[in-house]
C-alpha cells in the first residue's frame, strides 16, 4: 500500500535562510514522526511493508507455510499472491503461472506421456531453476499440485549450436582404348567417358536439445 507522501510547504524568499529555514526543518521532521505513527497501523495489513510477526499471522490467514530457509522477501511473495495462486493451482496453465509469479521462470507441465504411467505430471526446467528454487518448487508441488498426481521434474537444457558448412565439386574422365592385332592390321578403338558431380551445401543454425 503506498500512503501519500506529507507535503511541502516552501519558505518565502526572505525567510528562506537562518533560523525561520532551520524552524521549518524541525517541525517537519516532528510531524514525519507523528505521521509515520499515524500510519503505522495500515502498513501492517500491506505484506510489502508490514513487520515480520504480522507478516506469520497474515501468512496463516492464508494458508502459507513459510519452509526451512525460505527468504523473507520471497515469503513475503508467496503470501501476497496466495489468493491468485490458489485460484490457478487447478488447471495447467495456471500451475505455470505460480511459478513464473515466485520468480522461477518458465516451467512447462507435461500431461499423459506415453513413457510414463497416466498420472505422472513432467515439469520441465533446466538446471539453474532446479539448482536455485529446488525448496521453493518442492512446496509449491505439494501446495498446489492436483491431489492424486505423481510430479517428476524433468530437466533439459537448451543450447544453440551453429554448424559451419563448405562446398565441394569436381569433374572425371576416364579413357578406355581396345587393339586388336591381325596379320598385317591393327585395329584400335578408343572411347571417352566424362561425367560431372556436384554437392548442394546450405547453412542451418542448430537447436540442440540436451537433456
Amino acid at each position: 500500500m503506498k500512503l501519500p507522501d506529507l507535503p511541502e510547504f516552501p519558505l518565502p524568499t526572505w525567510m528562506n535562510k537562518g533560523e525561520p529555514l532551520t524552524l521549518a526543518h524541525s517541525s517537519r521532521r516532528y510531524w514525519e514522526k507523528v505521521y509515520s505513527w499515524l500510519t503505522w497501523p495500515l502498513q501492517q495489513i500491506d505484506v510489502d511493508t508490514c513487520a515480520e510477526p504480522l507478516l506469520n499471522l497474515l501468512a496463516y490467514q492464508r494458508n502459507i507455510t513459510r519452509f526451512k530457509g525460505e527468504p523473507v522477501s520471497l515469503f513475503r511473495l508467496r503470501v501476497k499472491h496466495a489468493f491468485i495462486n490458489a485460484q490457478d493451482s487447478g488447471e495447467r496453465a495456471g500451475f505455470e503461472r505460480i511459478f513464473k509469479r515466485l520468480g522461477v521462470g518458465e516451467v512447462k507441465t507435461l500431461e499423459r506421456q506415453l513413457q510414463h504411467d497416466w498420472d505422472v505430471i513432467l515439469l520441465r526446467i533446466n538446471d539453474t531453476q532446479l539448482s536455485e528454487n529446488n525448496a521453493l518448487m518442492m512446496q509449491l508441488v505439494r501446495q498446489y499440485g492436483r491431489t492424486c498426481r505423481r510430479y517428476f521434474f524433468q530437466v533439459i537444457n537448451t543450447t544453440t549450436a551453429r554448424l559451419t558448412a563448405g562446398t565441394f565439386d569436381g569433374h572425371y574422365r576416364y579413357h578406355t582404348a581396345e587393339a586388336t592385332v591381325r596379320k598385317d592390321t591393327i585395329w584400335l578403338t578408343a572411347s571417352l567417358q566424362a561425367g560431372h558431380y556436384g554437392l548442394s551445401v546450405e547453412h542451418y543454425t542448430l537447436q540442440a536439445d540436451e537433456a
